[in-house]
C-alpha cells in the first residue's frame, strides 16, 4: 500500500487505461531519493494486469555506454526486430551491438525504437518504465526521448523516473514532493510500531516526509533507542545529514548481518551493469560466493531475481553493496568480471572494468579504453567517447601519448556539447605537447567555448594564434583552424580579424580543400569586397565532390551557401549536417546547424516550420550552456515571429536577443533582430520607423546588410525619402549582378521598379519569380505591382497581382502582409474573403494531418509515411483515421482527388 500518494496513483491510472484504450501518454516523473518514484512504478506494474510491461532501470557505472540502457529495456523483446524496415532493423542492431558496429544513425534508431514499440502494442497495451533515468546513457536516453515526443495512437504508456538534475524538456512532468505528516505517521508505524514521542518526531523531521527514510532509518535502531528509558532513547543531537546518506547508514547495516561470501556476491552485483544472473554468479565464484548466497540476500529483501536477471530492490542499496566492502576487494571485484565478459558484445564493458581494477599506469589497459573510445565515436556516444579518452589518458605511463589522449578526449566533450568539461581536459595537458593534431584539438576546444560563452571576435584571435604554432608542424591542420577563425570573424562582425586569418591562410602551403576558398570568399564577403567574394565563396558552394568535409566543414559550406543566394542548398546541406549531429551526439555543433537551417528555411518562406522549431530549440540550447547559440537562435525567433504577424512576441525575442548580443558581440544576432524589427514595422505600415530601425544597424555589415536592402529600399520609397533609398540600391544591385540567381535578379528589379517607378520593371520582375525559390519575396513583388496598378487605376489587373499576394501570405502564414493586401483589395472594389489559405483542400487539418495526408495520397504505406515523419505506423493511421471526417471522404482511394495529385 502507498501512503499519501492518491493523486499520483490516480494520474498514473489514467495514463494506463488511456494505453488500454488505445492513447498513448508519457509521464516524466521527478524528485530526491527515496521519495517513492520507484514505488510509483511498482503500483503502476502492479495495476497492469493484461498489459505487457518492459521495465528498464539506469546504472550509474554504465552511463558512459552507448545504448546499453536501451539494450537492457528491450532485450526481452529483441526477436521481433526482424518485424521492422530494413534500414530501422539494421540501424537498431548495429546500436545494441547485435550486428557488426556501424555508425547509427541517431534518427534511424529513435524511429526503430519506437517502431519496435508500436510493434509489441499491436499486441496489446505496453507500458514502459524507466526507473533511475538520470543514469542512462545519452544514447539510450535521446532514442527514448525521442519516442516520447512522438508517441500519440499506439497504446504505449511511458513512465521515466529521475532525480531531481533529470529534465528532459517538452514532457508531462510529475514531481514528487514529501508525503503529509498524516501518510509519514502511516508510514513509520508501519516500518517501526510504537516509537517514545522523542524519537518519533526527530525520525519525522530527519525524514522530511521521505517514504524510503520512514521505513529503512527504524531498522537501524538499538534496543534502547526503542524504549523509553531516559536519553537512550533519543537519536543523535548532531546537525541533521541527507535522507540519502540516513538511508544508505540502515542498508549497510542490513548488508552487514549476512555472511562475508554473501557481502561479496552483493559487490559483485553492484559492480555489474548486465543484470545477468550467469555473469554475476561466474565472477563471484572467484571470492567463493554461492547460489546460497543469493537466496540469503534475496531473503533479506535486498535483491529481486527474475528468471535470468537479478536487480537491487533500491538503487541505494547498490550504493551501499559496493560502499560495503573496502578499496582492495572492489578492485578484486572489477578484475573478477573483466575476467567473466568476452571481448565481443561486452568489450567496452570488459575495458572499463579493467580500467576500475587498475590503480597505477598500464599502457595495455589503456589501449583496451582507446579502442573502447573509438567504438563509441561509431555507436554514437561522443560523451562516451571523451570519458573513455580520459580515463585511457589516466592510465597511460607516458607524458607525451597522455597528453595526446587528454587533448583527443577534450575535444570529443566539446563536440558532445560539453563545454566546461572540454575546458577543464584541455586545462590538464602538458605545456611540452608538440603533436600537432593534440596542439589543433586544444585551439579547437579553448576556441568553441569562447564562441559559445564568450566573444566570437575573442574565439577568433584565439583559433589564429593556434593556427600561427600549428603551422610550421601540420599545413593542412592550421588552414582548418583559419577557416574556422574566419567563420567566427563573420559572427563577430570583424574585418580586421577575418582579413588576419585570411592573409595565414593564403601563406600557407596548397592544401587542396574548397573550404580555403570559401573562407578567403567570406573574409572578402565580410571585408565588403564583392566581387572577390563572390567568385570564391561560389567555389566552395558548387564544388562537386564535398566527401571530403566533414561535419564543421559541410556546416561552414552551409553557412556560405546563403550570403550568394543559394538558399535551398544551404537548407539541404544544413538539414544534412543537423542530422549527422544527431546521428554521432555532436551537440557541440548541433546548435549552429539548427541556426543555418532555420535562416535558410526562412529565406525559403517556410516561417511557420522554423518559428515552431526554433521555440522548441531556444531553451533546449540555454540548457546545455551554449549561451550565444541561444541568442543567435532567438534573433531568427524574432525574425520569424514578425513575419508571421506575431508583433509582441516579435519584440520580446528581439529585445531578449539584442541584451545579450550587445553584451558579447554577437554582431551577427544582433542584425538579424534588428533586422526583424524594421521588417515588422514595415509589414504594419509603418515605414518612417522600419527605415529608422534599418539604417541603424550598425552591426548589419556585410553579408546581412545584403538582406535588409530591399527592406530599406522599400522603406525609403514608401517614406517619399527616395534619396535614402540609393545606397542600399546600388548595394544590392551590384551583389545581385555577380550572385546571379533569379530570386536575387527578380527582387532587384522590384527595388528598381520602386525607386524608377517603372511597371516594365515591375513586370520582369514577376516574369523572374517564376524562376526562384522565394516565394515570400514573390508575393511581396506582387503586393508592390499591385498597389502600383491600383494607384494607376488599372483596377482588374491589380487585383490579379493582389489575389496573387493575399493567396502566398495566407499559405506562408504571414499574416501582416495578408492584411496589407485584403486592404489594397478592399481598395479596388474587391471582397476578400477573411484570412484563410485560399483554395487550400486541406486548411482544415493540422499540420501532421497534412503531412500524413499529402503522402498517403501518393499511395504511400502506413509504414512507409512513419519511417519519413518519424512516427509509427499507428500513429498515421489515427491522423488519417481524424482527417477523413474533416476532409469529408471515407476512403484512402479518395486523397488523391482531394489533394490534386
Amino acid at each position: 500500500m502507498l501512503y499519501g500518494r492518491a493523486a499520483e496513483q490516480a494520474r498514473m491510472d489514467r495514463l494506463l487505461a488511456d494505453a488500454r484504450s488505445g492513447r498513448s501518454g508519457v509521464l516524466v516523473m521527478r524528485g530526491q531519493p527515496g521519495i517513492g518514484k520507484s514505488a510509483l512504478l511498482g503500483h503502476l506494474a502492479g495495476r497492469a494486469a493484461g498489459v505487457r510491461v518492459l521495465h528498464g532501470v539506469g546504472i550509474e557505472s554504465e552511463a558512459e555506454l552507448p545504448y546499453a540502457a536501451l539494450h537492457l529495456l528491450l532485450r526481452a523483446e529483441l526477436g521481433r526486430i526482424d518485424a521492422l524496415p530494413g534500414p530501422q532493423a539494421a540501424a537498431l542492431r548495429g546500436a545494441l551491438g547485435l550486428d557488426a558496429a556501424a555508425a547509427a544513425d541517431r534518427f534511424l534508431v529513435g524511429l526503430a525504437v519506437l517502431s519496435l514499440l508500436a510493434e509489441i502494442a499491436g499486441d496489446g497495451p505496453l507500458l514502459c518504465l524507466v526507473d533511475d533515468a538520470q543514469w542512462f546513457d545519452r544514447a539510450s536516453l535521446d532514442a527514448l526521448l525521442f519516442v516520447a515526443r512522438r508517441l500519440e495512437a499506439e497504446g504505449v504508456a511511458l513512465v521515466f523516473a529521475g532525480r531531481e538534475e533529470f529534465r528532459p524538456q517538452g514532457l508531462p512532468e510529475l514531481w514528487l514532493d514529501g508525503v503529509d505528516r498524516e501518510a509519514a505517521l502511516a508510514l513509520l508505524a508501519e516500518s517501526a510500531g510504537d516509537l517514545p514521542p522523542r524519537v518519533r518526531d526527530r525520525v519525522l523531521a530527519e525524514a522530511r516526509g521521505n517514504p524510503l527514510a520512514l521505513l529503512e532509518l527504524p531498522s537501524s535502531f538499538t534496543a534502547e533507542q526503542r524504549g523509553r528509558q531516559g536519553p537512550q532513547g533519543e537519536l543523535s543531537p548532531f546537525t541533521a545529514i541527507p535522507v540519502a546518506g540516513r538511508v544508505l547508514e540502515a542498508f549497510q547495516r542490513q548488508i552487514g548481518a549476512l555472511a562475508g561470501t554473501a557481502r561479496t556476491l552483493l559487490a559483485v552485483l553492484a559492480a555489474d551493469d548486465t543484470g545477468d544472473l550467469g555473469i554475476v554468479l561466474r565472477a563471484a565464484r572467484s571470492f567463493s560466493a554461492r547460489l546460497t548466497d543469493l537466496e540469503a540476500a534475496e531473503q533479506a529483501k535486498l535483491v529481486l531475481v527474475n528468471g535470468s536477471t537479478v536487480t537491487f530492490r533500491h538503487p541505494l542499496i547498490r550504493a551501499a553493496a559496493y560502499q560495503s566492502v573496502p578499496l582492495t576487494s572492489r578492485l578484486a571485484v572489477h578484475r573478477a568480471l573483466a575476467e567473466v565478459l568476452d571481448g565481443g558484445e561486452h568489450a567496452d564493458r570488459r575495458a572499463w572494468h579493467l580500467a576500475a581494477a587498475t590503480t597505477t599506469p598500464d599502457e595495455d589497459v589503456a589501449r583496451e579504453l582507446e579502442s573502447a573510445a573509438e567504438r563509441a565515436r561509431t555507436r554514437s556516444g561522443y560523451a562516451a567517447m571523451a570519458a573513455a579518452y580520459e580515463r585511457a589518458a589516466e592510465l597511460t605511463p607516458d607524458a607525451g601519448r597522455r597528453s595526446v589522449r587528454l587533448a583527443a578526449a577534450a575535444v570529443a566533450a566539446s563536440d558532445a556539447g560539453r563545454l566546461t568539461r572540454a575546458d577543464a581536459l584541455a586545462d590538464r595537458v602538458g605545456a611540452e605537447i608538440q603533436a600537432p593534431s593534440a596542439l589543433a584539438h586544444l585551439v579547437q576546444v579553448r576556441a568553441h567555448r569562447e564562441f559559445e560563452q564568450g566573444s566570437p571576435a575573442k574565439a577568433a584571435e584565439l583559433v589564429i594564434a593556434g593556427a600561427e604554432r600549428v603551422a610550421p608542424l601540420d599545413a593542412e591542420r592550421a588552414a582548418y583552424l583559419l577557416v574556422e577563425a574566419v567563420r567566427c570573424a563573420w559572427y563577430a562582425g570583424a574585418p580586421d580579424l577575418a582579413g588576419r586569418a585570411a592573409k595565414l591562410l593564403r601563406a600557407l602551403p596548397e592544401v587542396g580543400s574548397p573550404l580555403v576558398g570559401g573562407a578567403l570568399g567570406l573574409a572578402a564577403l565580410v571585408d565588403g569586397e564583392l566581387p572577390d567574394a563572390v567568385a570564391l565563396v561560389r567555389g566552395l558552394v558548387l564544388a562537386p565532390d564535398l566527401s571530403g568535409l566533414q561535419v564543421p566543414g559541410l556546416l561552414f559550406m552551409a553557412q556560405v551557401c546563403a550570403p550568394i543566394g543559394h538558399y535551398g542548398r544551404a537548407e539541404a546541406v544544413a538539414a544534412r549536417v543537423e542530422a549527422e549531429c544527431m546521428t554521432h551526439d555532436m551537440r557541440g555543433w548541433l546548435t549552429v546547424a539548427v541556426e543555418t537551417r532555420m535562416q535558410a528555411q526562412m529565406l525559403l518562406g517556410r516561417y511557420r516550420e522554423a518559428a515552431s522549431r526554433l521555440e522548441e530549440s531556444v531553451p533546449v540550447v540555454g540548457d546545455l550552456g551554449q549561451r550565444n547559440g541561444a541568442v543567435a537562435l532567438t534573433a531568427l525567433l524574432a525574425l520569424a515571429r514578425g513575419e508571421l504577424g506575431d508583433e509582441d512576441g516579435c519584440r520580446a525575442a528581439a529585445g531578449a536577443a539584442l541584451e545579450q548580443a550587445r553584451a558579447h558581440g554577437l554582431r551577427a544576432a544582433e542584425a538579424v533582430a534588428v533586422a526583424g524589427l524594421g521588417r515588422l514595422e514595415l509589414a504594419l505600415g509603418r515605414p518612417e520607423a522600419s527605415l529608422r530601425i534599418l539604417e541603424g544597424n550598425a552591426a548589419a555589415g556585410p553579408p546581412m546588410s545584403v538582406f535588409s536592402a530591399p527592406d530599406r529600399v522599400e522603406a525609403a520609397v514608401r517614406a517619399r525619402e527616395p534619396g535614402r533609398a540609393e545606397e542600399p540600391l546600388a548595394y544590392y544591385l551590384g551583389w545581385a549582378a555577380r550572385v546571379g540567381v533569379p530570386s536575387a535578379e527578380a527582387v532587384a528589379l522590384r527595388c528598381r521598379a520602386l525607386v524608377e517607378d517603372d511597371e516594365e520593371l515591375y513586370v520582369q520582375a514577376v516574369r523572374a519569380h517564376q524562376r526562384g525559390e522565394q516565394p515570400q519575396e514573390q508575393a511581396r513583388t506582387a503586393l508592390l505591382y499591385g498597389e502600383w496598378l491600383r494607384r494607376a487605376r488599372r483596377r482588374a489587373a491589380a487585383r490579379a497581382q493582389l489575389r496573387a499576394a493575399l493567396e502566398a501570405f495566407d499559405r506562408l502564414g504571414m499574416s501582416l502582409w495578408a492584411e496589407r493586401a485584403r486592404a489594397e483589395l478592399r481598395a479596388t472594389g474587391d471582397v476578400p474573403a477573411a484570412p484563410r489559405r485560399a483554395d487550400d483542400p486541406l486548411s482544415v487539418l493540422t499540420a501532421q494531418e497534412r503531412q500524413v495526408v499529402r503522402l498517403a495520397a501518393t499511395g504511400a504505406s502506413n509504414r512507409d509515411i512513419a519511417a519519413q515523419l518519424y512516427l509509427s505506423p499507428r500513429t498515421v493511421g489515427y491522423h488519417l483515421y481524424k482527417a477523413f471526417p474533416k476532409l469529408g471522404i471515407s476512403s484512402r482511394a479518395e486523397l488523391a482527388r482531394v489533394c490534386g495529385t
